[in-house]
């Protein structure tokens, strides 16, 4: 079943796993704002008792410093704990990209490029990471003190509220308006570096094709040309974000000057509206400077905020990709396999060799029609991009059967292995494993059903018994020691340093015993069904006629589909695709 799994989904589920920790913001965000209308009011009420010619009292002072710490403290825990809480985002966030790709479809994964998938899994996800350390929070908390400031003032000068809130809506306007055109400038940077990221390893991985064709200038202009477009969409944003603060300090300083202007006014009608003391004087100055401060931060907080957004809408993106989809009618399909396989073994030993002569010479299988066959193509039809690779494909493989796929180069024989490993779905047709659906077998029970082995072996970090079991502690080590004498490497293994437990390296096989040591990884798991995809290709004749000898003794009576070039490898009926 495919999940629906957004960013948000995400941030809920870490919030209620870190409930005490999300606690702890929430409280350290509301203390630090009302303990930061304190200090300005205890100053006031200072400088007009020294303005009165009395003298203030050492509890206020104490009171004033206490607060000013007090302040200081909460927004020091707030800064702390949403950075252990960003850093919880950022872990989930991986941990769900990373399900999310191992869950996709293998048509989907291809199409994923290098540079695409890092810069989600660390560019955007560090974006939503300063959505709350930096971001969300912050302009949430901004925005509250900016209320709660002038509710505060309202009780001391209310023309100066009644300022406030005329200045109000133009800058909601310009900040929107920065908003905006910063949020399309970030996108456009976002995409520009994704390009930039993607090219370093494209041109690595056909570094030998620029050398020969002398296309490193070429190489280099599109690189420039990516940088270049990040450049001057950061540029637009650098823009934005420098005609921002200067816009709010200049209001900051007008309005300071204005209000004082306009207390030191004679006019009675002015000074019931301006009128203050000196004490309030000082409050409010202070208080202008608070909601200032803030408002300036906003243009930061946007910027933040709006890379975030970007962030999130491109991680959403590839959490909505297609996943592979696993039926429950499929559920016990390897284990039904090899039920098969046990009970058709013994009939089928005493039939394999002249039924494969037969079988070469035209056989349709319609002898055994009854059966189920145990691969099955009906009327296949796939294809890449477009472009029709199988087009009607039909064939059937019974049980114990040993076909090899013939066909030119690009003719879909990779494909059908594909097909069959249900990597890929039929755009048309059926692909069937015992009357199943192949792409609908569960991936715990691929490994029992399936043993597949490619032109190359792919070492995985492990030694050289992980190498064979691939981490799977299912299989046994009578089965790791069975497949490794199966495929001649037996003794091979056992004179190396450690045997089984050496930590395997590129030098300490020779490039055939790599390929043995796949067969054996196929092997080990006593899978029903052998897929092999040109295994000889690269191999010179000695070691391919080794290879193919351990390859009889691992194939034995199971069933075999292969692909070969070579008329050595080929192995029972011939199936032209």
């Amino acid at each position: 079943m495919k999940r629906k799994l957004q960013v948000k989904t995400v941030i809920f589920m870490t919030v209620k796993r870190q409930k005490y920790l999300s606690a702890g913001i929430f409280c350290a965000v509301v203390g630090a704002i009302l303990l930061a209308l304190v200090p300005p009011l205890i100053l006031a009420r200072i400088v007009d008792t020294i303005t009165a010619g009395k003298t203030a009292a050492c509890s206020f002072l104490l009171l004033y410093f206490a607060s000013l710490a007090a302040a200081g403290f909460l927004e020091s825990a707030r800064e702390g704990l949403l950075t252990v809480f960003g850093q919880k985002i950022t872990h989930a966030l991986r941990s769900a990209l990373m399900e999310k790709f191992t869950a996709l479809t293998a048509d989907e994964m291809s199409r994923q490029e290098p540079g695409a998938l890092v810069s989600r899994f660390v560019g955007d996800v560090d974006t939503v990471e300063n959505l709350f350390t930096s971001g969300l929070i912050s302009m949430f908390a901004d925005a509250c003190k900016i209320i709660s400031i002038l509710v505060v003032i309202w009780f001391q000068n209310r023309g100066l509220t009644l300022v406030l809130l005329v200045l109000l809506p133009f800058l909601f306007w310009f900040t929107r308006h920065v908003q905006k055109n910063m949020l399309a400038a970030q996108i456009e940077n976002r995409r520009a570096v994704e390009r930039a990221s993607n090219h370093v390893p494209e041109t690595l991985h056909n570094i030998r094709t620029i050398h020969c064709l002398g296309k490193e200038a070429y190489m280099e202009q599109r690189y420039d040309r990516y940088i270049g477009e990040s450049y001057q969409a950061m540029e637009r944003t650098n823009f934005y974000d420098a005609v921002y603060s200067p816009v709010v300090l200049i209001l900051n300083a007008v309005v300071v000057a204005a209000v004082m202007l306009l207390s030191a006014s004679g006019n009675p009608q002015v000074l019931k509206l301006f009128g203050m003391s000196a004490g309030t004087a000082v409050a409010v100055i202070n208080y202008i400077s608070q909601i200032f401060g803030p408002v300036e931060s906003l243009g930061m907080e946007i910027q933040t905020i709006q890379s975030a957004v970007a962030g999130i809408h491109r991680i959403n993106e590839f959490l909505a990709l297609e996943e592979v989809e696993e039926g429950s009618d499929a559920k016990d399909l390897a284990a039904s396999a090899n039920e098969s396989e046990t009970e058709n073994r013994s009939s089928n030993e005493n039939t394999t060799k002249a039924g494969t002569e037969t079988e070469k010479a035209g056989w349709t299988g319609e002898d055994r029609a009854e059966e189920i066959p145990f691969v099955e193509f009906r009327d296949v039809v796939f294809g890449y991009g477009g472009h029709i690779v199988l087009n009607h494909v039909s064939f059937k493989v019974m049980d114990g059967d040993q076909v090899t796929l013939a066909g030119r180069t690009g003719a879909g024989k990779s494909t059908i292995l594909k097909l069959l490993l249900g990597l890929y779905e039929p755009q048309s047709g059926e692909v069937l494993i015992h009357g199943a659906p192949a792409a609908q077998i569960k991936e715990e029970e691929r490994r029992k059903l399936f043993g597949y082995v490619e032109q190359t072996f792919h070492m995985v970090p492990g030694t050289v018994r992980e190498e064979i079991t691939l981490f799977d502690p299912a299989i046994t080590e009578a089965q790791v020691h069975a497949a490794a004498e199966l495929t001649g490497l037996k003794e091979a293994i056992e004179n190396l340093e450690n045997g089984y437990d050496t930590v395997c390296t590129p030098e300490l096989f020779s490039q055939g015993q790599w390929q043995l040591l796949s067969i054996a990884r196929a092997a080990a798991s006593d899978p029903s069904l052998l897929l092999l995809d040109e295994i000889t290709a690269n191999l010179d004749a000695e070691t391919e006629k080794a290879v193919l000898q351990a390859l009889k003794r691992v194939a034995g009576n199971r069933t075999v589909v292969s692909i070969s070039h070579r008329t050595s490898a080929e192995m029972g009926r011939i199936i032209a695709v």
